[in-house]
């Protein structure tokens, strides 16, 4: 079967869902991700066939796509900060607004004298913060945690593609007792982007991302939004260094909530930051 037939049956059949810009965009990674060719490949040869067994793989992804499954987990890979990551139903998929929020750390470090932070992300997931950190901050020391294996699986998978050393432990932050991350000594910066889209707000939440992205890293009770920002900031009096910083990403709707929970922990030179979209989403704090 010709390639451009299968591309046509993507327009025809997804247009209405997405509309043809991202139907295109879709079409573009399921050719490089099955086929290694990219669309001016399928422009200069027009009548380049694809066998059967090709077809089934286009075919699948164009059933799930339009049960509004995410493209990164049906092809099971995705890009951050120029990086790519394996991702699968136990990780969220990366954000761009996460970039954000490590292009805020990074550049941050540049400006700052210390020879080997120790870095310390919380709530792994695909490994995407703590990996990118260990990327561009060469000498910086990085640990990560997740109370889920399954991610954890996935973020050692993504640390070996990407060629960097991040120690990954099994904690959950919640939890009373740290032994190996407060064996690990302090820390210099400590980043999160925990669980912080409350019950009520998922009326606001596509079903693209409702139906297929793992709960347990989405969503907190409406009655305790902060639970995970509380304990965060607990455990960081405890192990962040004196002048050691305290990064989180954080959901738009609380970003006063949020400067008012770092002022009580006693955090100084507090910043609430918003992304490209001109929402609150990012807060620093100062030891």
């Amino acid at each position: 079967m010709r390639l451009k037939t299968v591309l046509n049956d993507f327009h025809s059949t997804l247009d209405e869902y997405y509309g043809k810009d991202e139907v295109n965009s879709f079409f573009d990674l399921l050719m490089e991700h099955y086929l290694k060719i990219k669309r001016i490949d399928l422009a200069l040869n027009p009548k380049y066939e694809i066998d059967t067994e090709e077809h089934e793989l286009f075919f699948k992804a164009l059933q799930e796509l339009k049960l509004y499954k995410p493209i990164q987990y049906i092809i099971g890979e995705t890009e951050f900060y120029g990086l790519p990551f394996k991702v699968n139903e136990h990780t969220l998929i990366p954000r761009p607004e996460t970039e954000e929020l490590v292009d805020w750390i990074i550049k941050c470090h540049t400006e700052r004298s210390d020879e080997s932070p120790r870095i310390l992300d919380i709530g792994t997931g695909t490994g995407c913060i703590p990996i990118t950190l260990a990327e561009h901050m060469a000498n910086a020391q990085v640990f990560s945690i997740d109370v889920s294996e399954e991610a954890l699986q996935i973020a050692k998978q993504n640390a070996m593609l990407n060629d960097v050393d991040v120690k990954f432990i099994h904690d959950d932050i919640l939890s009373p007792h740290h032994t190996e991350l407060s064996e690990a000594y302090n820390y210099d910066v400590i980043v999160s982007n925990p669980p912080y889209v409350r019950d009520l707000e998922k009326a606001e939440i596509k079903s693209n991302v409702l139906d297929y992205e793992p709960h347990l890293a989405l969503f907190v009770d409406n009655e305790n939004p902060l639970q995970f920002y509380k304990a965060i900031c607990e455990f960081a009096q405890k192990y962040l260094n004196e002048g050691g910083a305290l990064y989180f990403e954080i959901n738009e709707y609380l970003g006063q909530e949020m400067i008012q929970l770092l002022n009580d922990f006693g955090f100084n030179k507090i910043e609430l930051k918003q992304d490209l979209f001109e929402k609150n989403r990012m807060i620093r704090g100062f030891k």
